[in-house]
Parts: structure tokens; sequence; C-alpha cells
């Protein structure tokens, strides 16, 4: 008889330490990513050289190659303005040339309990702690049904509170024209057929530009943020970065 009642104890134990851990991991997680946070990140930096004000000149053009609309030019040509540049439809009177492609843009799935930011909440290690604390020739059976606890806490706040990232990557080239003239070479490998048969090209050629290459992965994050939510602070963001460049 009191085998049994310990046993229904200890299970009333370990639903109420369950909800507890659910509760404070979403808790934790909902008021962690209350706020949007955006972040801008490039692959590289890009230094250009300073020019006087009649050269700061420059033509736009963005492209979009996602399955998304995602309208970025008019941003970039807000914060180039805002910079004092002067945008120009035709490429033969701009000094510079920024050219930019949206690769990709969608959600990238994250859990709503990062294990390594709550530890003793919502991760295994967390519930398996306290299912040691029962102690005795019971601490064994405890760890284990408290390992499992934790990871159900785990899985009930990530149903209460979901942190949603959005990722847009942009590819970007910035030309600065040249006095002296550059000399480029591009290097291809054209594979024919099925087979492991390639066709090696080398082309030289001479310039008038001098270009620059760098990624920007942008990122919005807040939780169960929609997309309609993200998509005017990443073209933002992304606009700036790209402005802070020139």
């Amino acid at each position: 008889m009191k085998t049994k009642i310990f046993r229904i104890g200890f299970v009333v134990a370990v639903l109420a330490a369950l909800a507890m851990l659910a509760g404070c991991a979403a808790t934790y997680t909902g008021l962690r990513y209350k706020d949007l946070q955006v972040q801008n990140k490039m692959s590289a930096s890009i230094f250009l050289e300073p020019v006087s004000p009649a050269q700061r000149t420059v033509f736009v053009q963005v492209r979009n190659t996602s399955d998304k609309p995602f309208q970025l030019q008019g941003d970039v040509i807000a914060a180039l303005t805002a910079r004092g540049y002067k945008v120009v439809d035709d490429p033969n009177q701009a000094h510079y040339m920024l050219q930019a492609n949206v690769l990709s843009v969608g959600e990238a799935d994250k859990s709503a309990v990062e294990n390594a930011q709550t530890a003793g909440f919502g991760g295994v290690l967390g519930g398996a702690a306290i299912g040691g604390l029962l102690g005795g020739d019971r601490a064994v059976e405890g760890a284990v049904i408290g390992g499992l606890a934790g990871a159900a806490a785990e899985t009930i706040s990530g149903a209460l509170v979901k942190v949603v990232t959005y990722m847009v990557i942009t590819d970007l080239q910035i030309s600065e024209r040249s006095k002296g003239g550059v000399s480029e070479q591009f290097n291809s490998n054209l594979k024919q057929g099925t087979g492991d048969t390639t066709i090696s090209q080398r082309t030289a050629s001479s310039a008038q530009w001098k270009k620059y290459q760098t990624r920007i992965v942008s990122t919005a994050r807040q939780t169960n943020l929609t997309f309609q939510e993200a998509y005017l602070p990443l073209r933002q963001g992304i606009a700036q970065a790209i402005g802070g460049m020139m």
C-alpha cells in the first residue's frame, strides 16, 4: 500500500516538475525574443577609395531570383541618396556600379527552446537532474523519468512559444571605375555529358572597372513572427548595410 502511495506521489511530483519546466522555458523564450531582432552579416568587407563629390555617382541594378517577391531596389536607392550619392540610369555616366541579387528568402527553422541557453529549464539534462534528486534506490528510476519529463517540457514549451527566424541571402558586387584600366582573366571548366570529360577555358580581357564582391546574410527573429512583419525591417536592414559600404 505504501509502495502504491509512493508511486502515485512520485508521478504527481514529476507532472508538477514537467509543468514548471514547460512554463519556465516558454516564459524565458517569450521574454528573450519578444522584440524583433534584425542582423546583417557580410562574408567580406569592401573598402572603396574616397572620391570627390562630383564622382559620387552610382548605377544601381537589383535583381531577385528567389521564389518570393522581395523589392529591394527602392530601399537601396534611398539609402545611397541619403549618403549623398546621385543615382544615374546610364552606367557610362557612373563612377560606381552596384549590382545585387537576392538569392534566397525564407524561414530558417529554429527550436522555440534553445538547449544551450536554457540549461536547467527545458532540456533533457535539467529534467534528469531533478529526477536524480529523489535519491535512494529509486534514484536511477527518477533520473530516467525526469529525463523524459525534461524532454516533454521542451516539446510543450516549443508548442507554446515559437521563435521564428526569416533569412535573406543577397550577393553583392560593387564596381569602381578605374582610370588606368583593369586586366581580367576568366577560368572555367565545362562538363561534357554525364562522364568525367571537361573542357577548360581561359579568357583574358581588359576592363574599366575594379570589382568587389561580398555576400550579405540577413536575419529577422521574434516570437511568432510572420513574413509580413519581417519584410520591411529586412529590406531596410539590407539597404542600410549596402549604403554603409559606399
